[in-house]
């Protein structure tokens, strides 16, 4: 497959989130399925990691603006989960999530080629970042999706994956994202955690509003809801036109 490095760097279309969200977020990562199942199965471990160590790091310091990035701590997905590459000294964590963090239902759930550069400030560091080391674990011990579904759902109840704290943000700046077969890197943003609630809390959605909840997240069994808010500019300072 291809090297994450080389994605392009002025895609079209719309999204993870990880998430994303992540997640592709990647980690949050709006975008449309390319169709429904897509990616029905996971594939080899190894279409998922990236060859070369420093284009992943390269990768996941492009989430965010140089001023920010250069002192974080930046992790690597290895065979054995997410290991770190760079220690950091600014609080900030950033690293590129795969597929598995997008949402339960999403047709690119084992999609190989999804990157989501992000990097979480110190808030999100402690109890956002949990929520993709708890599912790459998952992933790696080779968990059948229903059975990560419920798995998460348990932890959550026992309260091993807590409520994102007070100021928990990340930022997904990256031209050189891959969030989806349709949306490729989506537009720049920035993402505020929060426990879970209602979107005209922050007036999400409405019109003339900056903000938008992350609405392909709504079923994800973690306890947040994702706000975010497009950036005029991708991390590197150039001009990032807003994708529909």
């Amino acid at each position: 497959m291809p090297n994450a490095a080389a994605a392009p760097s002025a895609p079209p279309g719309p999204r993870w989130i990880f998430l994303v969200a992540l997640a592709f977020a990647l980690a949050g990562q709006p975008a449309t399925p390319a169709q429904p199942d897509a990616y029905p199965q996971r594939a080899p471990l190894e279409q998922y990691l990236i060859g070369d160590r420093d284009a992943e790091i390269a990768l996941a310091r492009s989430a965010a603006p140089a001023a920010v990035a250069a002192d974080a701590t930046v992790l690597v997905l290895g065979p054995q989960g997410y290991e770190t590459a760079v220690p950091g000294r600014n609080g900030f964590t950033c690293l590129v999530e795969r597929s598995w963090m997008s949402p339960f239902d999403h047709a690119e759930f084992w999609n190989p080629k999804l990157r989501g550069p992000v990097c979480y400030n110190a808030a999100a560091t402690r109890s956002v970042l949990p929520y993709t080391l708890y599912r790459t674990k998952l992933v790696l011990m080779g968990t059948a999706k229903v059975s990560m579904l419920e798995q998460i759902r348990a932890a959550v109840a026992r309260k091993e994956l807590s409520l994102p704290e007070t100021g928990a943000m990340s930022y997904m700046m990256s031209k050189h994202a891959y969030l989806s077969d349709a949306g490729r890197a989506w537009h720049s943003h920035l993402m505020f955690h929060v426990p879970r609630t209602d979107a005209a809390t922050w007036g999400a959605g409405l019109p003339g509003s900056p903000v938008i909840v992350d609405s392909d997240h709504t079923e994800v069994p973690e306890p947040q809801t994702i706000f975010m808010v497009a950036v005029a500019d991708w991390s590197d300072g150039t001009a990032a036109p807003m994708q529909h």
